[in-house]
C-alpha cells in the first residue's frame, strides 16, 4: 500500500532534524520536533506497603499534599527541562516499575523559573496520571553569577546546580530526599536505596570510588596552594558521583551547606581550582565525610567521558542503577542509529511515541 504524503513529510522532517544534529549525536540537545510520550502502565503497592493517609490540603488534589510531606514516603528530587525530558521520563518509569510501593513515592521536580513549567507539568501528568509530584521553580539568577565555564557547556546550565539548593526549594516537612539525575534508570527497588543509613553525623550518602584519581578533579592551582591543599588533610577523600545522593535535608539546613558550596564557587571565580561544573564543590565540602552506599546503586560513566562520549562497559559487580553520566546519552545514540551495547538496557524504559522517534 503506498505511503501517504503526510507519512513522507514526517519521514523527511525527522530525517532533517537528526541530520542537523549529526555533529552532536552524543549530546542531549533539545530536539526540533515536539516530543510526545506514551502513558505509562500503572504499578500498584504490594500488600505490605505502609499506609499513608491522603487527606487533601491546600490546592493539591488526591491527597498529594500529605504524601509530599510524609516521613513514610520515599522522596525523590529531580530536575526537569525540555532538553532532558526524555531521559527524565525513562528514569521515572524505571523507578515506578521496580518499586514495591510505587504509590508511596513522592517526586519533587525542580524546573527553571524561566522554563515552560506548564509544558513539563502536562507532560508528566499525561504519562503518569497517578503520580504524586510537585514542581518547584528555580531562579537561575540564584546561581548563574557564581558559575564558571567548564569543560562541557551542558554542565554550565544553572539547573545543573539546583541540587545544591534542594534544602531551600523543598518544604521543611521534607527532611530526607533521594536526588537522581535524568540520565539513569533503576533496575531495583528504590526503597532499598532511600533507606540508606546516614549515621549520626553524615549529611549525605553516595557510592564512593576510591580507586579514581581524586587529584585529577582539581587543578594544579588548587594543589599548589598551601591553604587550599589542606582542605582534605584530615579526610580520606574519595570521588563520588553527585547524580545519585541520599540527603538529610535537616542536617543540610542546620549546617548551611548551600552557602559552603557557594563559597567554593566564589573561590573558583577568582583562581580556577577545578574544571568540572557542579561536582567539585560537592567534593570539596563532603568528600571523606559521606555515608557509604554500595556501588551497585550507581553504575555511572555509561555516557563515556566529557569529550567524546565513547562506549563503556559496566563496572564489575551487581547492578541496581545504570547511569549514563558523561557526554553520550542513550536516547541520542539510539536515534542516531549508533548506540552503544548498554544503551539497549535503557531503551525499554523509553516512553517516546514511536512516531516522534526513529526506529531502533
Amino acid at each position: 500500500m503506498p505511503k501517504s504524503p503526510v507519512f513522507h513529510f514526517l519521514h523527511l522532517l525527522a530525517f532533517t532534524t537528526f541530520a542537523f544534529a549529526a555533529g552532536a549525536i552524543a549530546t542531549a540537545a533539545t530536539p526540533l520536533l515536539t516530543q510526545q510520550f506514551k502513558e505509562a502502565s500503572e504499578f500498584y503497592n504490594s500488600p505490605d506497603c505502609p499506609a499513608i493517609i491522603t487527606t487533601d490540603h491546600g490546592d493539591e488534589s488526591n491527597g498529594q499534599a500529605s504524601i509530599l510531606c510524609s516521613d513514610q514516603a520515599v522522596h525523590v528530587a529531580m530536575t526537569l527541562d525540555k532538553s532532558y525530558i526524555r531521559g527524565s521520563m525513562a528514569a521515572i518509569f524505571s523507578v515506578l516499575q521496580h518499586s514495591s510501593c510505587p504509590h508511596n513515592i513522592a517526586f519533587h521536580f525542580v524546573v527553571s523559573a524561566t522554563g515552560n513549567a506548564s509544558f513539563l507539568r502536562a507532560t508528566i501528568s499525561s504519562s503518569f496520571p497517578y503520580l504524586n509530584f510537585k514542581l518547584y521553580p528555580f531562579d537561575d539568577s540564584t546561581v548563574s553569577r557564581l558559575i564558571s565555564t567548564s569543560i562541557r557547556s551542558a554542565l554550565d546550565c544553572p539547573l545543573n546546580y539546583a541540587r545544591s539548593y534542594l534544602a531551600d526549594l523543598l518544604p521543611l516537612c521534607v527532611r530526607r530526599v533521594l536526588y537522581l539525575d535524568s540520565d539513569l534508570v533503576l533496575v531495583d527497588d528504590i526503597a532499598l536505596l532511600a533507606a540508606t543509613r546516614l549515621g549520626d553525623k553524615s549529611v549525605l550518602a553516595a557510592p564512593e570510588y576510591c580507586n579514581a584519581n581524586f587529584i585529577s578533579y582539581f587543578t594544579t592551582t588548587f594543589w599548589s596552594n598551601h591553604w587550599l591543599s589542606l582542605t582534605f588533610s584530615n579526610r580520606k577523600a574519595c570521588y563520588f558521583n553527585t547524580g545519585v545522593m541520599v540527603i538529610d535535608l535537616d542536617r543540610w539546613r542546620e549546617g548551611d551547606y548551600t552557602r559552603k558550596i557557594e563559597e567554593w564557587m566564589k573561590i573558583q571565580k577568582r583562581m580556577r581550582i577545578y574544571e568540572l561544573g557542579s561536582l567539585p564543590p560537592f567534593l570539596l565540602v563532603f568528600a571523606g565525610n559521606i555515608a557509604p552506599v554500595d556501588q551497585r546503586w550507581n553504575q555511572h560513566g555509561l555516557g563515556g567521558d566529557n569529550f567524546k562520549g565513547l562506549c563503556r562497559d559496566l563496572h564489575s559487580g551487581p547492578v541496581s542503577l545504570l547511569h549514563w553520566s558523561g557526554k553520550g546519552k542513550p536516547w541520542a545514540r539510539l536515534d542516531a542509529k549508533r548506540p552503544c551495547p548498554l544503551d539497549a538496557l535503557w531503551a525499554p524504559y523509553d516512553l517516546l511515541e514511536a512516531s516522534f522517534g526513529l526506529d531502533y
